[in-house]
C-alpha cells in the first residue's frame, strides 16, 4: 500500500472514531430533560393527587412509606407536608369528595320558579357525572371499611346541603309546605332514591366492575335518571304526611 493510500485509510479510521456516539459532540436531543424543581404548593398538590389515586387503588390502610415510593419522594418529605396520615386523608377528602360539590346546585334547587321534577332532573344530570368516578367511589368505600372518616364527612354534608332541599321538593310535589323534620318514611324514600342512583350508575359498574344494560348510552342513562325522579315524585303523596286541618 502506497503512502498516500495508507494516509487516506488512517484518515477514514479517525473520522469513524470521531463520529461514534461516544465521541461526537452532544446535541440538545442527547441531553436528559432537566426536572423543574416544584415549589411548595405544587409539591403539596402532587402529593394530594397521588394519594387520591393511591388510596383508591390500595385502600386507606396502605402505608405512607409505600405512597412515598410510588410518588418517587422521600417519606420524610411526605411527612414534612402532612405530619400524619389523617391530615393527608382529610386533604384527599376536601379535594376529591367535598371539592366536587358545586354551590350552583344549591341555587338551582332553591329556585322557586322551577317545578320539582325540572329541578331534580337538572341537579342529578350534573351531580352524578361529577361524583361517579372510580377514585371518588372507591375512596368512599375504602374509608367506610376502615375508619369511616370520609363517609361520615360526606353524609354530614349531604344531610346539610342536599337532603333538606330534596325533602322540600318532595313535599312540594305532594302539595305540602311543611317544614317539620323528615318522618322515617320520608327519609327512607329519599335515601332509597339518592342511593339507588349512585348504586345503579356508579357502584355497580365502578366498584363491583359489573355491567348494566344501557351502560355507556348517555341518552338511556339520562332516561334512567328521569325515571327515578318521576318515581320519587309519584310516591310523594302516599309518603308525605297530610297537612293537619286547622282547628
Amino acid at each position: 500500500m502506497g503512502l498516500v493510500d495508507q494516509a487516506l485509510n488512517n484518515f477514514n479510521r479517525v473520522e469513524q472514531m470521531v463520529n461514534t456516539e461516544e465521541t461526537r459532540p452532544e446535541t440538545p436531543a442527547d441531553r436528559a430533560p432537566v426536572r423543574r424543581r416544584l415549589d411548595a404548593r405544587e409539591r403539596e398538590q402532587q402529593i394530594v393527587a397521588g394519594a387520591a389515586d393511591f388510596f383508591a387503588r390500595r385502600g386507606l390502610d396502605a402505608q405512607m412509606r409505600e405512597l412515598a415510593g410510588e410518588l418517587g419522594i422521600a417519606h420524610t418529605l411526605l411527612y414534612h407536608y402532612f405530619p400524619t396520615k389523617r391530615h393527608l386523608i382529610e386533604r384527599v377528602y376536601e379535594q376529591t369528595i367535598a371539592g366536587r360539590w358545586d354551590t350552583r346546585w344549591e341555587a338551582l334547587l332553591d329556585d322557586p320558579a322551577r317545578a320539582p321534577q325540572d329541578k331534580l332532573l337538572a341537579f342529578y344530570r350534573e351531580y352524578l357525572p361529577a361524583i361517579l368516578t372510580p377514585e371518588w367511589l372507591r375512596i368512599l368505600v375504602h374509608s367506610g371499611l376502615s375508619d369511616g372518616l370520609i363517609p361520615n364527612r360526606y353524609f354530614a354534608m349531604v344531610r346539610a346541603k342536599l337532603f333538606p332541599r330534596l325533602l322540600r321538593e318532595l313535599r312540594r310535589a305532594a302539595g305540602s309546605r311543611s317544614r317539620a323534620r323528615a318522618t322515617p318514611r320520608e327519609e327512607a324514600l329519599l335515601m332509597s332514591f339518592h342511593g339507588g342512583l349512585i348504586y345503579h350508575l356508579g357502584i355497580w359498574p365502578l366498584v363491583y366492575q359489573q355491567t348494566f344494560a344501557g351502560e355507556g348510552d348517555a341518552a338511556l342513562v339520562d332516561t334512567f335518571i328521569g325515571d327515578r325522579v318521576h318515581g320519587l315524585l309519584l310516591q310523594a303523596p302516599g309518603i308525605v304526611p297530610a297537612p293537619r286541618a286547622r282547628a
